[in-house]
């Protein structure tokens, strides 16, 4: 099962990475005589209102809201992981002022926090990663120092403080490599989230702008024909579904596997 669920996954990354060579239309081409057809064999999932190609532009969005939501991952992941080390090695009040500002940032509702970070900033991508990571590493950072805790006076960390080591070499040579494994899992629980908070934030007009595609803000500029015209919400839709259900359940199968320390 999870086999089929990774090729899913490698699927849907490889046909928009390769998107041009897959689909002969231009995303953003207006056709005024290809306006709101149904799928067919010229258009396999219809046009929109401006005659644009709905396959071309879920595939080019696609490049868009996946490359948005792994970066953001990525970058959370780097934050929450290096706010960890430092709190849970240092303790004490370093470690209660730190987690201070971590409680504050999982007391508020993660996507009202971004839409409110997304608001202050310009609208745009970038302003979409900064938001979910600005949102996403408070997470991590608390996975990360409660393993710290947990093995700070281990006999490992004992011997290598008895050696000689540095602060810095305890952190990021003996400390560093024992909680990758654990942030990579739940970077693979959390990708799902992001897609969809990448999605709402594109659906309120708050990430790529148009005419660039991303799933969220094709779902957003076609609703008003969801009734006329439902295709041209329907598989950016279940671009969005499909591709969160699958990150999910990814990360589903690696916490059971390997995060034995992670809860969810």
């Amino acid at each position: 099962m999870i086999k089929l669920i990774v090729s899913a996954l490698l699927l849907i990354a490889l046909a928009s990475v390769f998107a041009p060579l897959i689909t002969p239309y231009d995303p953003d081409e207006v056709n005024l005589d290809a306006l709101r057809q149904p799928p067919s064999l010229g258009h396999p999932l219809g046009t929109d209102n401006k005659g644009r190609d709905i396959l071309s532009r879920v595939l080019y969005g696609g490049r868009i809201s996946l490359s948005v939501a792994l970066l953001a991952a990525l970058l959370s992941m780097g934050i929450g992981l290096l706010v960890g080390l430092l709190s849970g090695y240092a303790g004490g009040k370093v470690d209660i002022a730190v987690m201070l500002v971590v409680d504050l940032v999982l007391a508020f509702p993660s996507l009202l926090l971004a839409i409110g970070i997304s608001v202050i900033l310009p609208p745009g991508i970038y302003t979409v990663m900064i938001a979910i990571a600005a949102v996403g590493w408070a997470s991590f950072a608390r996975l990360v120092r409660g393993y710290v805790l947990s093995v700070r006076e281990a006999p490992f960390i004992e011997a290598a403080r008895a050696i000689g080591c540095s602060t810095g070499r305890v952190l990021f040579v003996h400390l560093l490599p024992q909680c990758i494994p654990l942030v990579i899992v739940m970077m693979g629980l959390k990708l799902g989230g992001y897609i969809i908070t990448e999605a709402s934030l594109g659906f309120l007009g708050l990430g790529a702008q148009p005419p660039t595609p991303s799933w969220g803000s094709m779902v957003s500029a076609n609703r008003v024909f969801i009734v006329s015209a439902p295709w041209m919400i329907i598989f950016p839709g279940l671009a969005i579904a499909l591709t969160s259900l699958c990150f999910n359940m990814v990360g589903d199968f690696l916490r059971d596997r390997y995060g034995t320390e992670i809860k969810g």
